[in-house]
């Protein structure tokens, strides 16, 4: 069945009663699609890299993989394909799935590269709109989330503060101002009207910056940016 430009996605949770209800949910306006599921982490990893979809939804508490251990097996350096399986599969959306609030491993599986976490209560419409927001390469977690991960965050030593300030270069004035807005937590939207631009237009300059620093998402990207200095008490460079 061609399913155009649906966004398609995997769901990983060990409960098929949860399975179910998050299916009805995402496939409920049609703009999404569930294109497999996984009941633990390593069948987790398989489905991204056998689908290749735009959104894993991933429950953190995972049989033999947690969230945070299937993150960064998605994030770190692919096998080799065979017959093309797991080309792109690092491209997939990582959506984490909660029973509890903000804490440590949800914290490192952000910082590994997930995209965004939810309560597993989330309302219907809540969670097609992070669906929406992180299909499209905008911001999910809010700003004090995001200063929470950052805070969490272990300052870097002067020589990963050097690496981190030659990895970004001598970024243009336009774009290092929109990385120390992206560094606060601000979406696109909030980012265009700081700054007097159209958010497709930062979407676009966001898009670019992940492409050319080899970020996988805006989690690492504030990360790189608050190492370097930008977002952090006193000058930035």
């Amino acid at each position: 069945m061609e399913f155009g430009h649906v966004g398609r996605v995997v769901i990983a949770d060990d409960e098929p009663v949860v399975r179910r209800g998050l299916r009805t949910s995402v496939e409920s306006t049609g703009e999404f699609h569930v294109v497999a599921e996984a009941g633990d982490g390593p069948g987790a990893v398989e489905a991204v890299r056998t689908h290749l979809p735009d959104v894993l939804l991933l429950d953190l508490r995972m049989p033999r993989m947690n969230g945070a251990e299937v993150t960064a097996a998605l994030r770190g350096p692919e096998p080799e394909p065979e017959s093309g399986a797991g080309a792109g599969a690092a491209a997939a959306h990582i959506v984490l799935l909660t029973g509890s609030g903000l804490d440590a491993d949800v914290e490192r599986a952000l910082a590994l590269g997930a995209d965004a976490f939810l309560p597993k209560d989330t309302p219907r419409g809540e969670l097609l709109a992070a669906l929406r927001a992180v299909r499209d390469g905008d911001a999910v977690l809010s700003p004090q989330v995001l200063r929470q991960v950052l805070d969490a965050s272990r300052p870097p030593a002067a020589a990963g503060r050097e690496q981190a300030r030659a990895r970004l270069g001598a970024l243009p004035p336009r774009e290092a101002g929109v990385l120390g807005l992206v560094a606060e937590g601000l979406s696109n939207g909030e980012i265009g009207e700081r700054l007097g631009a159209a958010p497709d237009a930062v979407q676009r300059l966001v898009g670019r910056m992940l492409a050319e620093l080899g970020a996988a998402n805006r989690v690492q990207l504030a990360l790189l940016a608050r190492a370097a200095g930008y977002g952090a008490p006193g000058p930035a460079r």
